[in-house]
């Protein structure tokens, strides 16, 4: 029997069960899927979280045609200066250095923990979830959105086409370029080399989307070996959004 046409909708989350749920799908995506740990994983009530999760935002993407307690298909984890005051840093702080953003006395969001229910990866999804992402961006003034973003697997050499295309013709102004703490280059092939059409295909679909934004990426890759990942930091200044963006942004109401 084919599934009911999706009815999308995106909320923060406002309640305990909210916030499990967000936690319950990074646990499918994440762990399950991925083979991501860590210490405060809970295995036992299926839970992907962290000390962060206290004093994120979590934004939502549900499908309403799906069943009542099931209906979490995709979430993002939001992170302003003021949460990051009362965390003590941001998440991404602890693989990039990011006094650079800092620097620029701007309104900062950090983006993470990102996923989509794999029977929801079509594009349609992320680009609802993206929408009420601008939505949020917009009421909260944030002027530089950033955060790390991840490729599966920790061997940076694996990945050399797609961490050479960001390093040679993404990299983000220098102004805003922050650098990985354990540094591994992405210049692993000269420009010349690139295969642009293999880079993009081992590239997973949101940092081709932050891309698209206009977005780039900071100096150095991160590997993430808790997580079984190799990581970089995508940075997207408001400002200077894309037409695409700008036209997300419009998407997301005045």
């Amino acid at each position: 029997m084919p599934r009911p046409a999706p009815l999308f909708e995106t909320t923060l989350a406002r309640t305990p069960e909210d916030r499990r749920a967000a936690l319950a799908l990074r646990y499918r995506v994440f762990v399950a899927e991925m083979g991501a740990g860590g210490d405060e994983v809970d295995h036992a009530a299926g839970l992907e979280q962290d000390d962060f999760d206290a004093y994120a935002s979590h934004l939502l993407l549900r499908d309403r045609a799906r069943p009542e307690g099931d209906q979490v298909v995709g979430v993002y984890r939001l992170m302003d200066d003021a949460a990051a005051r009362a965390a003590g840093q941001f998440y991404s702080e602890a693989e990039y250095d990011l006094s650079p953003l800092r620097a620029r006395g701007r309104r900062l969001l950090e983006m993470g923990r990102s996923c989509v229910h794999p029977d929801y990866r079509d594009g349609q999804a992320l680009f609802h979830l993206w929408q009420g992402l601008a939505a949020h961006v917009r009421d909260s003034r944030a002027d530089i959105l950033f955060g790390v973003a991840s490729f599966h697997g920790t061997d940076p050499q694996a990945l050399a086409q797609p961490l050479s295309l960001l390093h040679h013709r993404h990299l983000a102004p220098a102004a805003l370029r922050v650098r990985s703490r354990v540094f591994q280059p992405m210049d692993r092939l000269a420009e010349d080399r690139i295969d642009r059409l293999a880079a993009l295909r081992q590239m997973p679909p949101l940092i081709k989307a932050y891309l698209r934004l206009g977005g780039g990426v900071g100096d150095g890759a991160y590997v993430d070996h808790a997580f079984n990942t190799t990581d970089v930091c995508l940075v997207v200044d408001t400002a200077q959004l894309s037409a695409r963006g700008r036209t997300l942004y419009a998407g997301a109401g005045a």
